[in-house]
């Protein structure tokens, strides 16, 4: 018996869903449809551990190809089981759970896993028609759906922390005691603020992690320094949501670009930040700037429909994650941030950058 999350059920509900639809349809930056952007689908590939699945059509039949097999089942069926296995999605409870109705379905092809194989970058590809070039292009997606809890772009490691120097005042032990003793629901930013009752300043030193911090500046040279003033607002204000924190940047201008022609500086940077993130860059690892194969995202909405953002369409998928994600808080003595320490003669203190999407 097949069993699985929700976010995990939602792959094979993917598969089922744009099969029967037959074409995708690009989404805007708040996950409408853009109707004038729709993408005919001619094939959909997915690797699972045992092989590749291809799912062509011919009439009102989906031909599906798997080794040296080949199987013939009614498009409608596809839409039948697409349907069906979202309606038990949306009632399902607990962290696992078994759907034996498409678990049938999916075995009358030999397909075995609600999960594509972890060997592949992308969870599935599709080839689809573009009628503005007549081209065939392989897109390559990740599936992200809202149907389970809400999924992580950049996920919180030390390799996310950002230094800070403790300037402007005299913190003697009892004061560090005491400050790091706080331990408030909003303990962070409690210990900030006390750090600011004693006149303290956080400054910007780096990020903690060498290899992230030239991956920053390989995509922009200002990306760290914009990074901290970001976190440093989040963790002493009540914003998190990350098109809000660009716009309160934007008008604070701390890096002090000229804006008197109104250039989109803070924005641009991060579209282009989350972009990298979102199609390969991790902060532990060298970035080139080359992208793998998930070359964007299939959004399975709550309501069930799914919506495509892929690199093919730049500007919809960068303003969609940028209006999509927020900033959270990970565990601080997990990843070893949140409180004062000393390093040589400077009191420190490290704020950690986790991005998640929203519900």
């Amino acid at each position: 018996m097949l069993t699985g999350n929700k976010g995990e059920w939602s792959e094979i509900y993917t598969l089922l869903k744009i099969i029967g639809d037959g074409k995708l349809y690009a989404g805007d930056k708040n996950l409408n449809r853009i109707e004038r952007l729709i993408f005919p689908i001619v094939k959909v590939l997915r690797t699972e551990t045992n092989g590749t699945y291809e799912f062509s059509y011919k009439d009102t039949l989906v031909l599906i190809k798997y080794g040296l097999e080949e199987f013939k089942i009614p498009i409608i069926e596809f839409h039948k089981k697409a349907s069906s296995l979202l309606s038990y999605l949306k009632n399902a409870a607990g962290s696992s759970f078994s759907h034996e109705e498409t678990e049938e379905f999916i075995n009358n092809f030999k397909c075995r896993s609600i999960k594509a194989s972890s060997s592949v970058k992308s969870d599935i590809q599709i080839i689809i028609h573009d009628m503005n070039t007549g081209t065939q292009p392989v897109l390559g997606f990740s599936i992200k759906s809202q149907l389970g809890g809400a999924s992580t772009l950049l996920n919180a490691g030390k390799t996310t922390n950002f230094i800070y120097k403790i300037t402007n005042t005299s913190l003697s032990d009892n004061d560090i005691k005491v400050i790091n003793s706080i331990s408030s629901r909003s303990k962070i930013m409690d210990r900030i603020n006390a750090i600011i009752k004693k006149n303290g300043i956080l400054e910007f030193q780096h990020p903690e992690n060498r290899t992230f911090d030239n991956n920053l500046k390989l995509i922009d040279t200002s990306l760290p320094t914009l990074l901290s003033d970001m976190l440093l607002l989040y963790y002493t204000t009540k914003i998190n949501n990350v098109k809000e924190l660009v716009d309160k940047i934007s008008k604070l201008n701390p890096l002090k670009f000229d804006i008197l022609s109104k250039h989109p500086y803070y924005s641009y940077k991060i579209k282009r930040f989350l972009n990298d993130i979102a199609l390969g860059m991790v902060p532990s690892k060298v970035w080139t700037g080359t992208f793998d194969a998930t070359g964007g995202y299939l959004i399975v909405k709550d309501n069930g429909d799914i919506l495509c953002y892929h690199i093919y369409n730049r500007n919809e998928f960068e303003d969609y994650l940028l209006n999509n994600t927020k900033l959270e808080t990970a565990s601080s003595s997990r990843h070893g941030f949140g409180f004062i320490y000393k390093h040589d003669k400077d009191l420190l203190f490290n704020l950690n950058l986790q991005i998640r999407f929203l519900k």
